[in-house]
């Protein structure tokens, strides 16, 4: 039986129609769907940090590149 196992974590604001409201932190069961909600629900994913965690591990499965510190 497969459950949700992957979530969606950012310290930016996560918006888009793809999410629901902000209060609630959904689970993904399919790490692919989880992956490309991630990427559309930050407004420049090449500025903002967004990684989604396999939460029975904690391992993290997808990430975008962090901004750079001082620039």
């Amino acid at each position: 039986m497969s459950s949700a196992q992957f979530r969606i974590e950012s310290r930016d604001p996560l918006s888009g129609s793809l999410l629901p409201c902000s209060s609630f932190k959904p689970l993904y069961g399919n790490c692919s769907l989880a992956v490309a909600v991630a990427v559309k629900s930050v407004a420049d994913p090449t500025r903002q940090q967004v990684r989604v965690v396999h939460v029975p591990s904690g391992e993290i499965v997808f990430q975008t590149t962090p901004p750079s510190q001082g620039a």
